[in-house]
Order: C-alpha cells, then structure tokens, then sequence
C-alpha cells in the first residue's frame, strides 16, 4: 500500500502556535534519556497487549513506548546496544527524502525550469545533462553527438503552445530552390526526392483533392534518430502546409499529401487537445521527442505530494489523475521525486511551477513510460536528530558526551549495518488520535459495520470542551479543525441534524462527513429518511483507498504481533517451517536447472524468450508465492534470517508450518485479534476479502549508513543543504545556506531565533537509504531504542481519527507489498 514512506500522517497546516515536543512541556524541558521497556511492559506477551478501545494518555511521558507495545514492536535484534534520544522534524529541513528509482540513482533537484538558452534536451533519471554550445553539437541521451543544426529543430517542437508558426502558402509555379533541393537528396536519396517532388506538383495541379486521393511516397528506412528527425523537418520548412510525414515500423518514412482544408493556412498548435510538441495531432512528434510522457522531478517542503499534484492537475485540466508517480513523500520533510504527466511541454510545466509555493519542478525529460505506484527501490534519508542525549552520560562534560556519543553511534551503526532491524510496520499505519485504525478494520473483518461507524465518530471530549469555550488563551491548545470536528460529531450524536453537523464538519474530515451525509439524507427509492441504520451503506461512502487502509491496518497488527514472537523464540536461526519466497530461491531447491547464460542457439540465432500472451508461464508464477522449508534444508546453511517472510492474514497465502503458524491461530482468535480465523478470511462485501502478502521478517538499509555528530548552539542552525538550497546557492540568489532566497518566490525553511539557552548541544546526522517497504521511524528506533525518538509536532492535542486528515494521499508505496 502506500508511502516513501511516508514516516508522520500529513499535518493539516503550519503551526502558528509556539510548538512542544509529544511529551514533554516545551522544546526546552529536561531531556529525555532513552529508556528500555518497563518490566510490565516486557512482561507483556503479544495476546496480552492493550485492548483495542484503550487509548493512551497524550502527554505522558512514555506515550510513543505505550503505543509502539499496543502496535505489537517490541522487540530489538540488539537490545543491549546503550540507546540515545534525539528530535526528529524540528525543522522541515532535518527530514530530507530522495527517492531512488529502479536503476539504483537516487533522484536530484538538478535544476528548476527550463533554463535561459538551453533546448532542454533531457537527460534520464532526474537529470539534465550538460549542454554545448560550440559548433561540434551536443551530448544527447543515448551519447551520440547531435549536430548544432537539430537543435533549431528540438526548440520549435518543445515550443508547443508557446507560438504558431507562420506558414506561407507557395504559389502553384513557384520551384524549389537548389538548396533544398540538395537537403532533401542529402536526406531522402534521390528516388524518394523524386517521389516528393512529383507528390508536390499533383498536389499544386489537384489542390481539391482529399489527401487519400494522392499516393504516398514511402522512403527507405531510416535507422538513424538524428537523420529522421532532419528529414521530418526540412519536409515542414521547404513545404509548409502541404506535407506531413510519419514513421513506419521498419523505421521507413511515410509521406503523404496534409487533408485540402489545412493546405495553405496557419496550423494552430492546441496544447490541450492531445496535439503533440509543433501542434500536430498523433504519435509522431511525441516519439521523436522520445515519448508522450513528459518527466520531471518535484522538490517540495511541508507539503502533501498529492497536494501538489492536485494543483499541477488544475492548472493543466487534466486533474490529478493525469500525473504519475512512484509513491507519495512526507509532509514535514524537504523531498524530491520523479513525476510524469502525458503530453505536455516543458516550457508550460515550467510556466506553471513557477506559481508553486515552497516546491519547485525542473529536470524535463520524455520517455514512453510514465511512472506508477511502487516504480522504486526506495528512498535515500538525510535526518537530522536534535538536542541528543545518551545513556550514561550523567556526570560527564561535554568533551565526554561527544565521546560517548561516537562511541554509541558507532556500535550501534555497525550492528545495523550488518545485523539490519525488524522489519516492523511503523506507528503512523495504525493512526495517531483516538481510535486507531487497526480496531475499525477488526470491526469490518467482523462485519461489525455500527462498531465501526461508532469507532470512525470518536472525539475527545478535550476537544468539545474546547470548541466550547470562550477563553481567549486557553491552556489547552486545540486546532480549529479539530475542534470543528469535534463538535459536528456532538451535533449529530445528540440532535441527529445532518445539515448542521455538516456546516461545521472540516472538509477535510471526509470519512466523517460521507458518514454523517448518508445517515441523514433521504433514500432515493421510497423517498424516506430511513438511512439512519445503513451502516455498511455509510461506510461504502468512504474513498475505497481509505477503507482499505482499516483492514490493512488490521492485518499490519497481527504481522507486528506475530514478527515479535518469531523474533523471541529463534533470533536469527532459519528453522524447520519458515516460510521462504519461491521465485527469489528457486535456484536452491534441489534438481533446480542452472540458469542459462548463452544467448544463441545452436544455429548461431539470437533466443528470444516469449512475453505476456505468448509467454508459457504459469499464471500462478507471476504473483509471488512462499514454501515452507524443510528440516534439511533450514539446516542446509543455503537460506539465512534474511530470506524469511512471515504472512499478512489472508485467504490466498501459507502460513508458517512450525509454532509460528500456530500462534496465528492464538492471537487472532483471541480478544485482541478480534476472534477472527486465519483460515477463513473471505468475506461476503469483497473489498474487505483479504487475499494476504508476504513481508521480510528482517530489513538491512540498502546501503552502508553514515553518522556525523554535530555541536550547536543556535535551533535555526542547519546541517544539511537541501537541493533547492544548493541550486540557489551555485545561482548567486541565496545568502546563505540557510537563509531565505532572493527574487525567486521560494520561501525557505528559516526558523525563528531563540535566546533561551545558550548552552551547547549535540545534533546527529544520519544519511541511510531504505527500500520502499521498510519505515525510517523503525530503522531509528532500531537505532535509538525505546523512547528515544521524540517527533516534534505542533502544540495542539488531537481529536480525530489520523487516516481522515489522509485521505487525499492516495496510495502509499512504502506499505507496498512483496505479492
């Protein structure tokens, strides 16, 4: 499912109240010391964890522990590893995400728009390549020298809408002059300049005719891309309006008379018609550009990726579903990302970033494929950790501590490198606020759709007390949407007035909203309101994307709970019943075939192996499946800890065949996992018919980590430049790392100075890179342990259900699944 990942729920806004951390007064309170579970904590087995209509008090200092037990992470491949605490997020800046394609480059804001005097001939993956501007050509995608004189012609089709060509019509008589005369045989050869000219003089003799009534000229193909780009052109320039030209598919160039009521008038290029890069409809000028899909990298700070997706699709009428991407990022963090749009030009994509606020575009390239959810390895982080503090550091100076401090980093990064960190399902999947997410999908796998509607209508009561009152500086601070909410709930619940509840309820809390809307409106069959108790009609109101996060959350629950037990009862050993993938081991199993490495056959011919319809593959064998290992082969030595998955519950997978697969069975059938069976997990209303997927048991980052530990002073002290930052900087329109730019509309994260303390402090920076289905926020606290993780968030307390502040994001490919 979804997310970079996504490592915090989306905030709703800026904070314009002071800030605190989760837990403590202020920023500026005593610090948190990392501490290990308490004993009742690890006194507690997976079946005996907090019941699911339990909450845990906001505030409290071990609120992030006491959720991480009730979401089943409790256990550390290296437990006795001495931890530290550390704030994550203080600034959007700390957070940075580069996301990493499927070739393995991490993705860079290379630059933003399309620059002065380039002709935007793009480089792949994310980057634009270096142009030349001497008379020997440029460097182009695939390493060929392009001759200076098709860069004329990339910069009139890239121009798009940007102008219209003025086309003058030739008189009837008039003769081609001996230039290009000389181009076209240069070209075409002279058959095909014969063909031409004769095609051109019926057409001047017969300018009535429909252009099917002329023959076409077909050329010998043309292998070479430069060569028929030049052909496609000069056949535009030496005769205007009368020719249009296509490629076949042996690379042979077709050229046929244009329809009689386009012959000598201007060609109007409309860029919202599907017409390609010279205004000219089809697949031609989008395939000699390189494809119809245009891609770019956004680099964007506090913003939802689906918001910024949502304003490019207004601005281009083509909504949001007209853009592409790998998967969504953080809201509170500096990230970069590929995006792709069809059939649009650089230069208007660059017109319409420039309106962006804090986020920017740049690095146009066309290709033939867009891009879809999971089109990643993963993502590459750059965090920075503030106001640090380490176990046993009480009584040292602070020489010592940054002592300690390398000291602890540098076990505890060696260990991760090697030994790598369960590979839990992180907090932000089961929500932050009153109910979590997981209960509401237990309560649809029961079919319990009134407990779960009661569930998603949840408010604190902090909340309506806060809407409520009329203090001017309340002690309690609580966001107005959230205080909104709070009371449109209460309307409901106490008046069942659907229109007044409606007027208050945020438009941002939709799943509370679709509810609410169809319990109080009128059924359009008999015309009463009798919709009062359809609850599985009200829960179908909800976005199907959102509904499937409750049952997904669900089966993220019993993945955690089971992954801890596996975890205490054989550590790293493989044994007898775990469960492996088929595909990545089938080289392993015994009578295997070695893998072929000649291409050629016997004959000296080339073996092309058969795809899609013509493929003798099993349909079974595209989707992935797993095994249970033998005895002699968990003791083989042939598989590690490494390669084994344990299930999400579901209808379509095997279960572990060892005490593993039994525990299943224990945890879902008891009060916790909602009295469910593994072994029966269809239900009647499809959607909410869980298949199941595999999840490793064990990540290791995909590349070695790095630390540096920093000494600071001032909070607004920034660490790492962020892409943007260094692009404005190279520019001249930056004074400082981290200052605010000058004329370039990008409002840089800057924050506010603070003269409290004076007293120097430790930053640690850590760059790690994850594949997309592995949580920053497990692998620190892998790191960190318990508690010593502490989000900085704004000073309000909450009041609804997370998931309805996330709606819009979609998908999240972090979540996306090994099936």
């Amino acid at each position: 499912m979804p997310i970079c990942e996504m490592d915090e729920l989306p905030d709703s806004q800026r904070p314009v109240k002071r800030a605190r951390l989760d837990g403590s007064a202020s920023p500026q309170s005593a610090p948190l010391t990392p501490s290990k579970p308490t004993p009742e904590a690890t006194a507690l087995i997976p079946c005996e964890i907090t019941p699911a209509s339990a909450s845990p008090a906001r505030g409290a200092a071990a609120t992030d522990l006491d959720r991480e037990i009730r979401a089943g992470i409790t256990e550390y491949v290296c437990p006795g590893n001495l931890g530290f605490s550390g704030v994550l997020k203080q600034r959007y800046s700390d957070f940075l995400v580069n996301e990493i394609g499927r070739d393995g480059r991490v993705v860079r804001l290379k630059g933003v728009g399309v620059g002065k005097g380039e002709d935007a001939k793009m480089g792949s993956k994310g980057e634009i390549e270096e142009k030349s501007t001497g008379v020997e050509g440029e460097q182009g995608r695939d390493g060929n020298d392009i001759k200076t004189e098709n860069k004329a012609l990339f910069k009139e089709n890239i121009a798009g809408a940007e102008g219209a060509a003025e086309y003058q019509d030739d008189d009837e008589n008039q003769d081609i002059s001996d230039a290009d005369l000389k181009t076209l045989r240069s070209v075409y050869g002279e058959d095909t300049t014969s063909g031409i000219l004769k095609l051109v003089r019926s057409i001047r003799r017969h300018p009535e005719w429909k252009a099917k009534d002329f023959k076409a000229v077909i050329s010998a193909p043309v292998t070479d891309k430069d060569t028929r780009t030049q052909a496609h052109r000069c056949l535009r320039e030496i005769f205007p309006n009368m020719l249009e030209s296509s490629m076949e598919q042996d690379q042979s160039i077709r050229i046929k008379a244009i329809p009689p009521a386009e012959r000598g008038k201007k060609r109007k290029r409309d860029r919202n018609a599907g017409g390609g890069p010279d205004g000219r409809k089809g697949k031609l000028p989008w395939e000699e550009m390189g494809g119809e899909y245009l891609h770019f990298t956004l680099y964007k700070e506090n913003k939802d990726t689906m918001e910024v997706i949502g304003f490019l699709g207004s601005m281009t009428k083509s909504g949001a579903k007209g853009f592409g991407f790998a998967g969504t990022k953080d809201r509170r963090a500096c990230t970069v990302q590929r995006i792709c749009v069809r059939r649009q030009t650089p230069q208007r994509m660059a017109q319409i970033g420039k309106q962006l606020y804090n986020a920017a575009i740049g690095d146009f390239e066309y290709q033939k494929h867009g891009l879809g959810l999971g089109d990643l390895v993963g993502n590459e982080f750059a965090i920075t950790l503030r106001d640090c503090h380490f176990e046993k550091e009480e009584g040292l100076d602070f020489a010592q501590r940054l002592q300690l401090a390398n000291d602890v980093l540098s076990k505890a990064v060696m260990d991760f490198a090697e030994k790598g960190f369960i590979n839990y399902y992180g907090l932000q999947r089961f929500g932050s606020f009153t109910t979590s997410t997981d209960a509401v999908g237990m309560k649809l796998l029961k079919e319990d759709f009134k407990g779960a509607i009661e569930d998603l209508l949840i408010y604190s009561d902090d909340a309506l007390a806060a809407a409520n009152s009329t203090e001017t500086d309340p002690a309690l601070l609580v966001s107005s949407d959230d205080r909104a909410r709070a009371k449109a709930i209460h309307i409901w619940k106490t008046t069942q007035d659907g229109n007044a509840a409606l007027k208050i309820m945020p438009r941002k809390s939709t799943a509370e909203r679709n509810i609410i809307q169809h319990l109080s409106s009128r059924n359009s069959r008999t015309k009463a309101y009798d919709r009062i108790k359809d609850y599985k009609g009200a829960l179908m109101t909800i976005p199907r994307t959102l509904r499937l996060m409750y049952v997904h959350a669900y089966q993220s629950l019993v993945w955690n709970v089971v992954a801890g037990k596996r975890w205490t009862m054989f550590r790293d050993r493989v044994t007898e019943g775990d469960l492996v993938l088929v595909n990545e081991h089938k080289d392993k199993e015994e009578g295997a075939p070695e893998k072929a490495e000649d291409v050629i056959d016997q004959d000296g011919e080339i073996v092309i192996n058969p795809t899609g319809d013509d493929s003798a593959i099993k349909d079974e064998d595209v989707f992935e499946r797993a095994r249970a290992l033998t005895k002699e082969e968990a003791e083989s030595g042939k598989y590690n800890i490494f390669d084994v998955v344990l299930p999400q519950p579901g209808f379509d997978v095997e279960y572990p065949r060892n005490a593993i697969g039994d525990f299943y069975k224990e945890f879902m059938g008891s009060e916790r996992g909602g009295g469910l069976n593994p072994h029966k997990m269809r239900r009647s209303w499809k959607e909410i018919s869980l298949s199941g997927a595999y999840r490793k048991l064990l990540a290791k980052p995909l590349q070695p980590l790095s630390f540096e530990i920093r000494e600071y002073v001032k909070d607004e002290e920034q660490f790492i430049e962020t892409d943007l930052q260094k692009i404005l900087r190279e520019q001249g329109g930056q004074e400082t790392a981290n200052g605010k730019a000058k004329d370039n509309g990008q409002k840089m994260d800057v924050a506010e100075p603070k003269q409290e303390s004076e007293a120097a402090k430790i930053a640690v920076v850590l760059r790690l890179q994850l594949s997309s289905s592995q949580y920053a926020t497990i692998a620190l606290r892998e790191l960190m342990k318990a508690g010593g993780l502490k989000a900085f968030k704004p000073e309000y307390m909450g009041g609804r259900n997370a998931w309805g502040v996330f709606i819009q994001a979609s998908v999240r490919t972090d979540d996306m699944l090994l099936r």
